[in-house]
């Protein structure tokens, strides 16, 4: 084996790679599900530990030589303990998907039944949509937002859990801009005699600061991805009472995958440790601010926000009433060519196609990281309204582009 960089082994991925740091670097990553880790974070998931097979738990490994592996492991879950207060959690799933499978497999049986939010309403494939293994090997149904307001129908979905008699209903959403009332969902559990999981996927950062209340304690099971808000290595992971640590434990391992991603688990442990330190209560507190301060720039120009605005680090536009003729898809297109990147969203009630949906999510959370503040989110919001409001013009958006190149010198990435 040379020891070459990778320029000198493979010049097509070395130019690849470059092309993504530079368009990183250049444009606004305002992907809702989005965040930039920090050097720390990148190095330890580029380590040696990508080679190094690990099967098995701590102290319980299938092949020799794990003694490192196992330093790691120990310290991812020991600060995730700490960050979430859990009593039980296993970090070794890939991603938040296969963490919500894991408890699944753990706690189901094929052909029982999930409550759980309405795609278009905010909810997740891997909730129970019918693309998804979920809608596949177990019975759906769905609660929805009340569409006059934007939030969920507790009232509804408890009368829909009573109905429907689920043997787990879902919580914790990809879309939904307000603060989750898990009490309020546990209690429709507990009155359907379910389980109740609550994936904080997106918002796995804002709880461990304590900017969102936490369902640690109350729900079941906790699932979460590690990369949004908690900008940590990229994976998943699954937190629960210790009365279910072995079922989660073997539905991760063996029963949904093989050997853990060793190099993420060391890149979830630097970012866990970086999440406890105190900075990082004042920066999930920003994230919420400047998605406040988005929301209420993108009001002040006519854009109508689903629920009116936001309690987390997202916002749902919905442009039917501002902009009929023009698709999310289609904002989404003009934005990226302006430098603006975020995705085109379907809305509840959605009339439109969810490949080409209706509205458009942002996020602040990787803004925030790169230092942006109230005032620069302001103008972001007026940058992402030109280009909506004349999606058309390619004047507009080379001159929104200029503007966002400037913004991003000014908030430089890995300097």
């Amino acid at each position: 084996m040379e020891n070459q960089n990778i320029r000198a082994v493979d010049p097509a991925v070395a130019d690849a790679l470059a092309g993504e740091r530079t368009r990183q670097e250049e444009t606004l990553a305002m992907i809702a599900s989005e965040n930039h880790v920090s050097r720390a974070v990148l190095e330890a998931q580029g380590s040696v530990l990508t080679n190094k097979y690990a099967e098995g738990y701590p102290g319980a490994r299938y092949y020799a030589g794990c003694e490192y592996a196992d330093e790691v492991e120990e310290l991812a879950i020991d600060r995730a303990k700490e960050l979430w207060g859990a009593e039980h959690v296993n970090v070794q799933p890939h991603s938040g998907t296969q963490a919500n499978q894991a408890v699944y497999y753990a706690m189901l049986d094929p052909g029982d039944r999930i409550l759980s939010l309405e795609l278009s309403h905010g909810g997740h494939l891997s909730h129970g949509h019918p693309a998804n293994f979920t809608g596949q090997m177990y019975e759906v149904e769905q609660y929805e937002v009340d569409t006059e307001t934007g939030y969920i129908d507790y009232e509804g979905l408890r009368e829909t859990a009573e109905e429907f008699d689920p043997d787990i209903i879902v919580s914790g959403y990809s879309a939904y801009p307000r603060t989750v009332e898990w009490d309020r969902i546990q209690a429709a559990a507990d009155a359907a005699d379910a389980y109740h999981l609550a994936d904080i996927a997106h918002i796995t950062g804002l709880v461990a600061a304590g900017v969102h209340p936490s369902p640690v304690g109350i729900a079941d099971f906790v699932t979460g991805s590690t990369h949004k808000t908690i900008r940590a290595g990229r994976g998943g992971i699954v937190m629960c009472d210790e009365e279910y640590a072995d079922d989660i434990d073997k539905a991760v391992f063996p029963g949904g995958q093989g050997g853990p991603l060793m190099h993420n688990v060391a890149g979830k442990a630097v970012g866990f440790k970086e999440a406890l330190e105190p900075a990082f209560e004042d920066y999930a507190r920003r994230v919420v601010d400047n998605a406040e301060v988005l929301g209420e720039t993108l009001q002040g120009h006519g854009l109508s926000l689903v629920s009116g605005g936001t309690d987390n680090h997202l916002v749902l536009a919905d442009l039917r009433e501002s902009h009929p003729d023009l698709s999310g898809g289609d904002a989404e297109d003009a934005l990226a060519a302006a430098g603006i990147v975020l995705n085109g969203n379907t809305v509840p009630g959605e009339t439109r196609s969810p490949f080409d949906p209706s509205g458009i999510r942002a996020g602040t959370a990787g803004l925030t990281t790169r230092g942006f503040d109230e005032d620069a989110i302001e103008e972001v919001g007026d940058l992402i309204y030109r280009v909506v409001d004349d999606a058309d013009s390619e004047d507009v958006i080379y001159e929104v582009g200029e503007r966002v190149v400037e913004l991003c010198e000014a908030n430089p990435l890995y300097q």
